[in-house]
Formats: C-alpha cells, structure tokens, sequence
C-alpha cells in the first residue's frame, strides 16, 4: 500500500495516476476514518492519495493511521510526500491559473505557506519524498515507476537509485551519496567524443584510461558494499547515489552505468533493485534546469526501459 500526500501543485496527483497505470488501486482523497475500511477491502496492490483536501485531515491523524496500518499484519504501508520549492508551485499555480485550496479566496503565498506549515509532519516522517522542483514529468514517471511497478506479489526490496547529473545544474535533491567526477580526463575536449555521450564505448575508454579512474571506481564501490548491506538490515527502502561532472553527459553517465552492473545483484533474493537515471544526459550546455511547470497539470511522456533495470533520462521540453 502506497499513501501518497504533498503539496498542492507538486504532483500528487500525477503520482497517483501513474501508480494507477501500475496496476494500483487508486483512491484519491478518502475520508480518514474510512481508510483502514478501504484496505480490509482492497485485493491487490492500493495508492490512497491524501492532502488538506481529504475530509476530517489532520497531518497527527493520518500519522495514527500509518502507525495502525503498518501493524496490520500482510500490510507494507510507505508514505510517500511530493514537494516542491515555493517558487516553483506558485509559477505552477500563476500558469494554471488556479486557487489554491488553503486560500481560495487570498493570495496562493498564503495557501503555500500554510499547507506547507500544516503538512510538515507528514514530509518528516515520509518514507520518500519526491521533490519535484526540477523533475519534468517523464523523469517523475520513470521513477515511480522503477520504485513501485514491481510490488506486486512478493515484497519489494531496496531500491537504489544511481543519478548521473551536471553541476550547473544543481545536485539532485534526492542525492543521499553525491561523488564529483570533474577531476577525471574529460571527453568533451576532444572533437570526436564531444557529441557523444557515456553510453558510447568510445567515451567509455576514454574516460577509464585517465589513471585515476579505476582507483575511484574501486573505492565507490567498496564504500557502497559496505553502506547497502547496512541500509538494508536498517529497514531503508531507498538509497540515492549520484555522480555529478560539468556536463552530464560523458564522465557521470559512464560511471554511473558502471556502478550499476557492479552493483546488480545475483541470483536468490536480491538485497536491492538498482534504477538508473542520467538526468541531463540530453540536455545541452545552453539549457538550464527542465522544471516542466506546466505539465504537472496534464499527462505526457514515460520512461524508456533499458534492460533488467529501469533508465530514466531527462526530456527536453
């Protein structure tokens, strides 16, 4: 079971369809009080999606009943909260032209300002928070996607999620482990590779013979086999790694891709899904940050599925 909760305009909603489109039984807003009700009914997978909206909302009451859930025996319950920054919901709201329901009647600041107040026990005890700032709606797909398509029959492990990225751009916000490649041999400055990205083998081999390389890869991965283990006997369901350069196109997407076939597990149960996303990949030097303001109010896009794993590139708009 999946209760999704957020602010209003950081796409709560949207979440909601794509587990839908997973094979979730989305309930949008229910009564509190009839929540426990909807699951003793449920027969498959459910996302129950919950905000100042919902009748009876009180953020210390929908805590009471995560608690009561998570002690209902066959029940995994996660919260998960969509937030964005201030700035960012109140371009979404002037482009959408909509109220926000904590001020229907005054000034969408107001409304942000006092949902986030009302909401911030929710975000402090959720066990994800997508925060979708800077996260076109493709991208966001492919996320939840990767994290919740394959729950059902059987329970879901950690997932960790390795993020290729550039500086400019700003670090991920998700980013638990963040590691700077900037220091190794740089493919953009030879005319051939430029154009390519760290998909190509070419890129690839230009980039591991910086002597540097294999000693950094090493101990990533040695510091990683030492954490992910850690994390799953902690109960963690998620783990974010991300590996940044100046363009995000060349040494952060070979890394990345890398570290994801050393860390893929092997047979029997595997302790942990890797996901990969490489989110500026595609983004030129010109581009800035993709916020897709106003997609979060309309459907586009999906994932490309690359594999045994799920690869998530940031679109272009």
């Amino acid at each position: 079971m999946v209760v999704v909760t957020g602010l209003s305009g950081a796409g709560k909603a949207s979440i909601l369809r794509v587990l839908e489109d997973c094979g979730y039984e989305a309930v949008d807003n229910p009564p509190l009080l009839l929540m426990e009700e909807l699951v003793g009914r449920g027969e498959g997978p459910m996302a129950v999606g919950v905000d100042a909206r919902s009748r009876g909302f009180d953020a210390r009451a929908v805590l009471a009943v995560m608690a009561r859930l998570r002690g209902m025996p066959g029940l995994r319950p996660e919260l998960v909260f969509a937030a964005a920054d201030e700035a960012v919901l109140l371009r979404r709201f002037t482009e959408t032209r909509r109220r926000h329901p904590m001020a229907p009647r005054g000034q969408v600041t107001d409304g942000i300002a006092a949902e986030t107040a009302m909401l911030a026990p929710l975000r402090e005890a959720a066990d994800l928070v997508i925060d979708t700032s800077e996260m076109p709606l493709p991208a966001m797909r492919g996320r939840v996607e990767a994290l919740f398509g394959a729950v059902p029959g059987g329970v879901p492990p950690m997932t960790v999620s390795l993020i290729s990225f550039s500086y400019p751009a700003g670090v991920p916000r998700e980013a638990d482990l963040v590691f700077d490649a900037r220091f190794l041999r740089n493919p953009h400055y030879d005319p051939i590779l430029r154009d390519r990205t760290g998909l190509d083998p070419s890129v690839g081999a230009y980039v591991e013979a910086d002597p540097d390389y294999e000693p950094f890869v090493e101990k990533i991965t040695d510091l990683l086999g030492l954490l992910l283990p850690r994390f799953v006997r902690e109960g963690k369901k998620y783990a974010s790694v991300a590996i940044g350069c100046t363009g995000g196109r060349h040494r952060s997407v070979h890394l990345v891709e890398v570290l994801a076939r050393r860390l893929e597990p092997g047979g029997g149960t595997p302790p942990w899904r890797v996901t990969v996303v490489h989110r500026d990949m595609n983004r030129t030097a010109r581009q800035g940050p993709d916020t897709g303001l106003h997609r979060w109010m309309a459907e586009e896009g999906g994932a490309t599925k690359a594999g045994p794993r799920e690869t998530v590139q940031a679109q272009e708009a």
